[in-house]
């Protein structure tokens, strides 16, 4: 999708879910920018690894969104690169 922040949501060689992300990191995740990434995860993501991603996003959200930041729910991870 472009001209939005999120171009991609992709399976990376060992079968991990990735999501590629455009441009700067927000200094604010908003609720109208988790929407569009959990909108997008969903075309790639089952019912239960959108519903981690969801729960991680929240945390984002609320800890903050930068780089190195390595988020774990339920076993599962999500760490922001930048690069």
């Amino acid at each position: 999708m472009h001209g939005g922040p999120t171009t991609a949501v992709v399976r990376g060689p060992a079968g991990e879910s990735v999501v590629l992300l455009s441009g700067e990191l927000p200094q604010v995740l908003t609720e109208d920018a988790m929407t569009e990434l959990l909108d997008l995860a969903a075309a790639i993501l089952d019912a239960d690894e959108l519903g981690l991603f969801h729960t991680c996003l929240r945390t984002l959200r609320t800890d903050g969104l930068r780089a190195g930041r390595r988020i774990e729910v339920d076993g599962a991870v999500l760490t922001v690169y930048e690069g």
